[in-house]
Parts: structure tokens; sequence; C-alpha cells
């Protein structure tokens, strides 16, 4: 779908919105991924809906339903939806050890993805990334933790933030941030391999 400007102000209004752009007679598949699309650019990644959430909302409204691709096209983004957590739940990143562990792991994955030319595998990558920064930050913050925790945590935020502005250039830059004095400073316990 071209890029375009919609009017509306939240999901629902949105979902109708493009179903009407579409003017389709009925909804299957097609038309189901491009509204997620739409939502996703509007609404960022966390606004996004199961195609079986979309095809209930514009039945709603009138449209008539290719039932057979709805099925299909909500089972196959459950089973995406269910490889990034499965993958994202491999991933620990509560201190710097497990956390180094684990930008391995997802630096091979993302060059297992670009290998597969699988833009929507590096973009769902990338969605992890940033969940488990926001999560990183927010634990940072918490006063629950000691302060060790806390410094860790917050190392690790600017890990994923440089791996998120420039995943291609990262592994260097983790090697080089563990190796420098600052780092040593801070960690002493954190022993570079």
């Amino acid at each position: 779908m071209t890029a375009r400007s919609w009017s509306a102000r939240n999901k629902r209004e949105l979902i109708i919105e493009v179903w009407e752009y579409l003017d389709c007679e009925s909804v299957g598949a097609n038309e189901l991924e491009q509204i997620q699309q739409a939502l996703t650019e509007r609404f960022g990644s966390g606004a996004l809906m199961s195609p079986a959430s979309i095809a209930r909302t514009v039945a709603d409204e009138g449209a008539v339903l290719r039932h057979p691709e709805v099925f299909q096209c909500d089972a196959k983004w459950r089973q995406q939806l269910l490889k990034r957590w499965e993958f994202r739940e491999r991933l620990d990143f509560s201190n710097l050890s497990a956390a180094f562990e684990s930008v391995v792991k997802l630096e091979e994955k993302r060059l297992q993805l670009q290998v597969d030319n699988d833009a929507t595998g590096l973009k769902e990558l990338r969605d992890v990334v940033l969940a488990v920064r926001k999560d990183s930050l927010l634990q940072a913050r918490s006063k629950i933790l000691d302060v060790s925790a806390r410094e860790q945590l917050k190392e690790i935020s600017e890990w994923l933030a440089v791996w998120l502005q420039s995943p291609e250039l990262f592994s260097d830059w983790l090697d080089l941030r563990r190796r420098s004095p600052d780092y040593k400073k801070r960690f002493p316990d954190e022993s570079v391999v």
C-alpha cells in the first residue's frame, strides 16, 4: 500500500478507514495484511492486531469475509508471533554475562535473516530488540534492584541502542567497549575473553 496520511485517531477508526479506502467487496488475507501494515505505520508495532480481530471489526461494519483466508492468515500470523516470542524467551539480558551471550544469538539470527533476505524477519528481530531495550530501561530505573544490577541494565540498554542504530558495526563496537578502561572500571568482575 502506498504511504498515505490517515485521519483516524484510534485503531478501530483506522481499520475502518483503510478498509473503506481499499474499496473491496470482500475481505481476505491481502486486505487484512494491508490493514495490519497501516496500523503499524500509523501507531507503531505495539498497535498491531491479529487478522481475526481486524476481520471481526470490519465484519461488524458490514464487510463480507473470505473465511478460509481469514483463518489461514490469522494462523500464519500467530505462528510468526510464537516464533518471535520463542526466540525472545531464549534471550537473557538480566546481567552483563548473560546479555553478552544473548547478543551473540541476536547477531547470529540477524546474519541468518540477512542471508535469507528476510526483511520481515529482520523487522521482527528489531522489534524484539526494541522491546528488550525498553524492558532493560524500565528495570534500570527500579528502586527494588541494587545499584550494581541497575548499572548493568543501563549498560545493556546502551548495547542494545547501538545494535539498533548500527547492527553491522555492533560486534566490533561491543568488543572495543568491553576492553575500554571505563568498562573495566565500572564492571571489574566482567572479564573479556
